[in-house]
């Protein structure tokens, strides 16, 4: 038993440093490729998560309640508790594990090029956006509102890797979270109606 739960044990670490290799391995070459073009373009998207997290519910209810559409309020609302929903999960995660950010963890390989906190796991930013983004199309249920919100969030988890404040797996987790709390209100919202 005790020989069975060593190997379990070093197989974890294994498995957990070879992961880790792989993401700094990633990380360094996303991160490598720099221009002044691509760190403007990046801080741009970064800095876009939270205007964008707040006009796109607030004009959706906007909308709603000046044709008095209930049905859009109700779009509203749930795309605004998506959002919440996804930003306290993301953050009760982040101080919870306590994960170092990879400009603190190997400072030799990244340089921070934007304004962070010290946590990394997960990206707040990349949770929002596809918190978001998910929000939308649930809302919309269009293709031409799914492609360019998908293709600003998938920006924006590339820019957190780029600007060397996140971990692959940090966005990951994040796009994780996002999706996944936008459905389960969504769902849960529907399930109420039904009762």
């Amino acid at each position: 038993m005790k020989r069975s739960l060593y190997i379990a044990i070093c197989s974890l670490f294994a498995f957990s440093t070879q992961a880790q290799s792989f993401e700094v391995r990633m990380m360094r070459k996303i991160h490598s490729d720099s221009t002044i073009f691509k760190d403007k373009l990046c801080r741009g998207l970064s800095n876009s998560v939270t205007p964008l997290s707040i006009a796109a519910p607030s004009s959706i209810l906007l909308v709603g309640f000046i044709n008095k559409d209930q049905d859009l309020q109700r779009e509203g609302y749930r795309a605004t508790a998506s959002i919440l929903l996804s930003t306290a999960i993301s953050g009760s995660i982040k101080y919870s594990i306590k994960r170092e950010r990879p400009f603190s963890r190997s400072p030799e390989y990244f340089c921070k090029k934007c304004k962070a906190g010290k946590l990394s796991f997960p990206s707040g930013h990349t949770t929002a956006a596809f918190a978001t983004a998910t929000s939308l199309t649930l809302a919309s249920r269009k293709w031409y509102v799914a492609v360019p919100a998908y293709t600003w969030a998938s920006g924006v988890a590339y820019s957190r890797m780029y600007l060397g404040v996140h971990y692959p797996s940090d966005i990951f987790g994040g796009i994780v979270i996002g999706v996944g709390s936008s459905f389960l209100v969504w769902g849960v919202d529907k399930w109420l109606m039904k009762r």
